[in-house]
């Protein structure tokens, strides 16, 4: 027999999860509304080359950490910016240091094949899939459903990853002195309903901290994605879309020249780098214990561009 307070206990918990799933796919629907238009919206590419941001940053004296974590496979991280929004991201930083705070670059220009690469992250692909299940109370959730949380929260075309135009960045913040990470509710890569900048489910605390960076990167000239709190951008259709400026961005999917920091952009933006039935496949590969895309090499095509020179 259960006593009437743990079945009040009990009933509040149920209660606060259902917000928490509501709150959850609200979001992504959000987000999935918001990839839409920025895949229909115009992209007049100007050509500007990328700049490494590391010898950047040594040569302005700024203090600034760089994620040593491998990107997927190995690869090594990009940290480049285009040319002209590196001056804003000095002098954000350059802020940051004076309230004895450091950005620490999580992520910068990725290639095609670290775009679609992610997706499939064994790490990435889990969590987003364990929230899919949680969302819909199903061991098995619908191929569909997971397809479009994925896409919400990793690129899934050229034309809406504004990493693949230079134009964006992952950001931690973290104490000056000590290195310690300021708590804005959760770690880099926090996917779940604590993501999205105005999530409820952080600490007003924390969520004063995302308000305050957030507005210290819009002095510098750089937008936020408002359903992860440490994506940042610029000059790209997610900028113009969230200003709601109605001109055609700057910056859309290029590919990088390491060698000379040229660009050229990439063909067929729009088209989709990871296809449900891939996304299916990997699922299946998952609930079965296995690793994700293990012995199925053949479902990630090759792209032109998937190497930079």
């Amino acid at each position: 027999m259960i006593d009437k307070p743990d079945r009040i206990s009990r009933q509040s918990r149920e209660m606060a999860a259902e917000g928490r799933r509501a709150y959850w796919a609200l979001k992504m629907d959000e987000a999935d509304a918001f990839m839409r238009q920025i895949r229909a919206y115009p992209v007049a590419e100007c050509g500007e080359p990328m700049v490494p941001l590391i010898p950047a940053v040594q040569a302005a004296g700024v203090e600034v950490a760089f994620s040593n974590k491998p990107h997927i496979e190995g690869l090594p991280r990009l940290f480049y910016l285009r040319q002209g929004l590196v001056p804003r991201f000095l002098s954000a930083a350059r802020e940051m240091n004076g309230r004895g705070w450091m950005i620490k670059v999580e992520d910068g220009y990725r290639t095609m094949a670290m775009q679609r690469g992610l997706s499939q992250q064994r790490q990435i692909f889990q969590t987003v899939l364990d929230k899919v299940r949680w969302e819909c109370g199903l061991d098995v959730p619908p191929a569909d459903l997971l397809f479009q949380r994925l896409a919400a929260l990793v690129a899934n075309a050229p034309k809406v990853g504004t990493h693949m135009s230079g134009s964006a960045m992952d950001i931690s913040v973290l104490q000056q002195d000590s290195g310690e990470e300021v708590d804005r509710g959760g770690p880099y890569l926090e996917m779940s309903e604590r993501t999205p900048m105005d999530s409820p489910f952080v600490s007003a605390p924390a969520r004063e901290m995302r308000r305050q960076i957030t507005a210290l990167m819009a002095r510098h000239g750089f937008s936020t994605y408002p359903w992860e709190f440490w994506h940042y951008n610029a000059d790209d259709a997610y900028a113009e879309v969230l200003s709601k400026s109605g001109k055609p961005a700057r910056f859309g999917a290029v590919h990088l020249d390491l060698a000379t920091g040229q660009v050229r952009p990439v063909e067929e933006p729009a088209r989709l780098l990871n296809s449900e039935e891939e996304i299916r496949l990997l699922m299946e590969d998952v609930l079965a214990n296995r690793t994700p895309g293990a012995g199925r090499r053949n479902y990630r095509r090759k792209e032109p561009g998937d190497d930079v020179t």
